[in-house]
């Protein structure tokens, strides 16, 4: 090994511990170090998205000592940058010989061999975990000031950003920590929807904005206190421009990451009855006024305006959507999202392919109530950026519930439903905090 050897390190870096250390330092034995700081959009592609971003992170590890360079590493996959670099040694925790990481590895040691380079496997630090300290900090919570801003950071970072709709501080805690591995990635919600539909259904109320915005916000503080995902709510028409206003206030002084408004005019008729009730959409001009006050309205860049579409709830066209979308961006809105009844899904895809064309950098979000035969990779292909799980949660949770109720009081007692529920144990211990 000569004094000029150099050595290759990948790492995420959002929570610097003494196994990072160890890794670096035993790096730095081998000779100059470049660690490839995983980029956002690398992370999210298989696990949450960092606390820190990018920049914050670089800077980080550029400070620790014993390294001398540092290089974005773009994907999970090592090998564009070992290609351009070609180090001498790449080392690395030797967690990763075996599990989901092994194949990454292989192709590490593949790479290397092209040039005569080694693969040095570190022993893992044993008592320090990444993801265990993950859970600490769930469980420290955050502050609204992060919360806000971490939608556009997932928007830049990955596809799809999903979320799922919440209306309680129960299912906020089930959206927070649900999780799923497939093919060694984890997948989760990234944050959740505050539906006015199920807000007001929750509280047996109609769905007609008979819930105020300040009775709204008690169910929106209870999910606030206990999750940290980002929250997009659901405005409804936005009511009165001069009241919008304030809402955009509130919504973001408290931490909400967006706000979606629908152009509908008149008495709120839940979009899914489509023309079987009269709906009456708002004057384009004026719904672009609406988009733009709130845009002055806010104090920080990150709070987001998505402006929703009800042309083909209507019942009009393609090009009267596309029409509407457009001025709607150039007023300020930060976002579109179509909808649609029809269970075919084609005019959401004509709208979206062709909106794409116009503004490639806005984000479509899609809302796949009715059209929800098509995976989330095939929306992603007509140029989803978000995705609205709009209602799951409480249309799910009746059905058990009116099913517990029947069966209660058809045997008359409740040991039939036993094996339906939670245990006892389960539902004291299911909070944090409760011992």
């Amino acid at each position: 090994m000569s004094e000029m050897s150099t050595v290759y390190v990948g790492m995420s870096a959002d929570i610097i511990h003494p196994g990072h250390l160890n890794i670096i330092a035993e790096a730095a034995k081998l000779g100059v170090v470049t660690v490839g700081v995983l980029t956002d959009q690398a992370i999210a592609s298989y696990k949450r998205l960092p606390y820190l971003n990018y920049e914050q992170r670089s800077l980080v590890v550029k400070a620790l000592k014993g390294v001398d360079t540092i290089v974005p590493q773009e994907t999970l996959d090592y090998v564009p940058n070992l290609e351009k670099l070609k180090p001498d040694f790449v080392v690395h925790g030797d967690d990763w010989v075996t599990g989901v990481q092994k194949h990454t590895r292989q192709r590490v040691v593949e790479c290397l061999a092209q040039w005569g380079g080694i693969v040095i496997d570190i022993p893992y630090t044993q008592g320090i975990s990444s993801s265990q300290l993950n859970e600490r900090l769930k469980e420290i919570g955050t502050t609204p000031d992060i919360r806000l801003k971490r939608l556009r950071r997932l928007i830049e970072a990955k596809k799809p950003v999903r979320i799922m709709e919440s209306h309680s501080g129960l299912t906020g805690l089930l959206i927070e920590h649900c999780s799923v591995e497939k093919n060694g990635v984890k997948r989760e919600f990234d944050g959740m929807w505050s539906s006015s539909l199920t807000d007001s259904t929750s509280r047996g109320k109609p769905d007609i904005e008979a819930v105020d915005l300040t009775t709204r916000l008690h169910s929106i503080n209870d999910m606030l206190e206990c999750t940290t995902k980002p929250f997009i709510f659901d405005g409804d028409t936005g009511g009165k421009t001069e009241h919008f206003v304030y809402t955009v206030r509130t919504l973001e002084r408290l931490g909400i990451s967006a706000v979606i408004i629908e152009d509908k005019a008149g008495l709120k008729r839940n979009s899914l009855f489509g023309t079987d009730v009269n709906q009456v959409l708002e004057d384009k001009v004026l719904f672009c006024e609406k988009i733009a006050s709130g845009k002055r309205a806010q104090i920080t860049t990150d709070f987001m305006i998505i402006a929703r579409l009800e042309s083909l709830i209507a019942g009009l066209t393609v090009d009267d959507a596309l029409e509407r979308a457009l001025a709607y961006c150039d007023a300020g809105a930060d976002g579109v999202m179509i909808h649609s009844k029809e269970q075919t899904g084609t005019d959401i895809k004509e709208f979206c392919l062709r909106f794409r064309k116009e503004k490639p950098q806005i984000p479509i979000v899609l809302v796949p109530t009715t059209y929800n035969s098509f995976k989330e990779e095939v929306l992603i292909e007509w140029g989803a950026n978000v995705i609205i799980y709009a209602n799951h949660m409480l249309r799910s949770a009746y059905p058990a519930m009116l099913e517990t109720a029947k069966s209660i009081l058809e045997n008359e007692r409740s040991l039939e439903v036993d094996s339906k529920c939670m245990s006892i144990k389960q539902i004291l211990t299911l909070i944090p905090g409760v011992e």
